[in-house]
């Protein structure tokens, strides 16, 4: 599907700018409610003058208030009820959404970004991102007029104040009732974000000693040198407090890395092959969903454990859609996004957290006996800043010296160049057996993307 404003997750962008305004974010949420309001009165479910209801939560940062407003007044426009739930994790809004039988969910952040961006995602009512198909009639409805249903339709607000309890609760549910996390001592990171008033009470609550960092929020310091995308703030907690382990969320909480008791850092990749061994233990694992960036030893790995692999494109919207197609359960990407189907709709950082800990608990030992087990191949991102509209595809330098690169691998590695779907960058991804071979390959390709874009 051509996209005119939706990404690869939802609308983002830099606030302040088109499309993150309120005027913009004010039609999204009219057009949204006007979509949602047609697919309520066809399917049946609700009588005219019936109203729909949606959910909104947001992150930590400070723009989030500005955003709310502008949606919720959009959704009033069209008619639309809004429940209301403050700084609340993505997978949160996808599970109070499916919880509260409401009819989507709209979560405003920029997930790991900077706090200058902000952005809005939807899921439906069942707790999943929104269809291609949905997500092109709310772009089609965007540009038209916005006209204000009769003041006696218009949707009204409320805010949810237990929502917060029944998360933790939830995620609570996800471990096995006959498992605690007694004895261990838990760093985590939730990255000044969405996370901040949940995560440590639900590891607390399994048992664990907790000490909290990126707990903090002031609206400008998500993300900033913390949480996932910054896990050496994690190491250097976990080794000075002397605790078991570490696990850092990242702005919205739908990411997870995790440290062991020396510091070292597991990535999605390791976490999600310790989950799918766990469950391998219980019963047959049909298949796994990785992405372009999955590791090529992870594949190795699941090949070993006869189990079928298939990667889709990036972004976590992609697996799941493969993983539906499939019919399979378990996924992720190296970012730390993870889905596991048997426990939540959508990737959720806490809930692959306790997964993870779950397999600890039963393999015993710690998490580096439990993560050591697969050695990634070496692999190394460089993101190249990209002119809007630059046809990178089509160029001549690029296309030869990535024929170069590919050929110096001599089959033991794999090169990856993709437009990132939430950002102005192009991603130069290599990975091979051989470290110096990946880091003179990306380096390569790299230079001659960034002399390609200034010529």
């Amino acid at each position: 599907m051509a996209r005119k404003y939706f990404g690869t997750d939802g609308v983002r962008g830099r606030v302040g700018q088109f499309p993150i305004t309120p005027d913009f974010v004010m039609h999204l949420g009219y057009s949204a409610g006007r979509v949602l309001v047609g697919n309520e009165l066809a399917s049946g479910r609700h009588k005219a003058g019936e109203r729909p209801a949606v959910l909104i939560g947001k992150d930590t940062r400070i723009s989030g208030y500005m955003l709310e407003a502008a949606l919720e007044a959009g959704f009033s426009a069209a008619g639309v009820d809004v429940c209301l739930v403050g700084p609340m994790p993505t997978p949160a809004v996808a599970y109070l959404t499916r919880a509260l039988r409401l009819q989507a969910g709209v979560v405003i952040s920029a997930s790991h970004n900077p706090y200058y961006d902000n952005g809005i995602k939807f899921f439906s009512a069942h707790g999943t991102k929104l269809d291609d198909e949905v997500e092109a009639r709310i772009e089609a409805g965007i540009d038209q007029p916005l006209v204000c249903v009769d003041s006696a339709d218009l949707g009204r607000a409320r805010r949810i104040d237990d929502a917060a309890g029944r998360y933790i609760e939830f995620c609570k549910s996800t471990f096995p009732n006959d498992l605690d996390l007694r004895g261990l001592k838990i760093v985590v990171d939730c990255a000044h974000g969405a996370a901040y008033h949940i995560a440590s009470h639900v590891f607390h609550e399994l048992g664990a000693e907790v000490i909290a960092i990126g707990a903090e929020p002031n609206g400008l310091n998500i993300n900033q040198s913390v949480g996932a995308t910054a896990p050496a703030a994690l190491s250097r907690a976990v080794v000075a407090h002397q605790a078991d382990l570490g696990i850092a969320l990242d702005g919205d909480a739908d990411r997870v890395m995790m440290v062991d008791a020396g510091g070292t850092v597991y990535d999605g990749d390791q976490l999600l092959l310790a989950v799918v061994r766990s469950r391998l233990r219980q019963a047959p694992v049909a298949g796994v969903v990785g992405t372009l960036m999955t590791n090529l030893a992870f594949e190795h790995a699941l090949a070993k454990l006869q189990i079928p692999f298939a990667r889709a494109g990036v972004g976590d919207r992609y697996v799941l859609e493969m993983l539906r197609d499939k019919g399979w359960l378990f996924g992720g990407e190296n970012s730390g996004h993870i889905l596991c189907l048997d426990r939540h709709s959508t990737g959720d950082g806490i809930v692959s957290a306790l997964q993870v800990l779950c397999a600890l608990r039963e393999e015993g030992g710690d998490l580096a006996a439990l993560l050591g087990q697969l050695t990634l191949y070496p692999q190394l991102l460089i993101n190249v800043p990209l002119v809007k509209g630059f046809a990178w595809k089509d160029h001549p330098l690029i296309g030869g010296v990535l024929r170069q690169v590919e050929l110096s691998l001599e089959g033991e590695g794999r090169v990856l160049l993709r437009a990132s779907g939430t950002e102005p960058l192009l991603r130069v991804m290599v990975e091979g057996r051989d470290a110096q071979k990946v880091s003179a390959a990306a380096e390569k390709l790299a230079a001659a993307v960034r002399e390609a874009v200034s010529s």
